[in-house]
């Protein structure tokens, strides 16, 4: 029997295949092995990240965090990502690759109705998170027509710094399934998987954010008009 996904990104062997263009930190695609099986991998080492004044070391464990969130509230928005150590150039994440139309992204996207359900749970998701770069170009559509989020590095601050471009459904009302899962992170908690990936302050901010957005009912509005990220895309 081959081995799942899973249990290639994390003990498969990594081949870098080279530097993905266009991001601010050192991004590399590569080529995860193991018994026969393999898989395309988005690998970020610690080694590639610029320091921020704002944001500690190892942005990476956030991208590790968004998908353990993703999956406890049964989103499944982000693509499997997984924190590895022995790596050609030291720890990072390793989030497994997308097969998408990179000639969309969000602002095209949006122009489909029947996508507008996947952009309001991506659109919920960044608001628990924080996330302070959603672009337009960080939702990928891939060829079963799923909608995924990715470059969730810049997440989970514990202060208020939401910044993205999705503002289309601002002061909409929360979909039911989106309440759902929201009220049963409240009343459960976060997954202790986040608990090595997030400081206690962090994870506090995680459920605090939710409860709000629960008690508003509604998607967030930005009266300031400047809650945008640089670039759009």
């Amino acid at each position: 029997m081959l081995p799942e996904r899973h249990e290639i990104l994390r003990r498969g062997t990594i081949e870098v295949r080279g530097r993905l263009p266009w991001s601010s930190n050192a991004t590399f695609l590569a080529r995860v092995c193991l018994e026969g099986a393999g898989c395309d991998a988005v690998y970020k080492p610690l080694r590639g990240e610029r320091p921020l004044w704002d944001f500690p070391r190892r942005l990476y464990r956030r991208e590790v965090a968004a998908y353990e969130l993703s999956e406890a509230l049964g989103w499944g928005i982000v693509p499997l990502t997984v924190e590895v150590e022995d790596a050609p150039l030291g720890e990072g994440s390793l989030q497994e690759f997308i097969d998408a139309e990179f000639e969309q992204h969000y602002f095209t996207l949006y122009d489909d109705p029947a996508l507008h359900d996947q952009l309001r749970t991506i659109c919920a998701f960044d608001v628990i998170t924080n996330n302070t770069d959603r672009k337009s170009g960080h939702c990928l559509l891939d060829r079963n027509g799923k909608v995924w989020a990715i470059d969730n590095g810049l997440s989970f601050h514990r202060e208020f710094k939401l910044r993205t471009v999705i503002w289309e459904f601002a002061g909409e009302p929360l979909p039911a399934s989106v309440v759902d899962s929201l009220t049963t992170l409240v009343d459960d908690g976060l997954p202790a998987s986040l608990d090595r990936l997030l400081d206690p302050h962090e994870r506090e901010a995680v459920v605090t954010r939710a409860r709000a957005l629960l008690d508003a009912g509604t998607f967030p509005t930005d009266p300031t008009g400047r809650r945008y990220p640089w670039p759009l895309v």
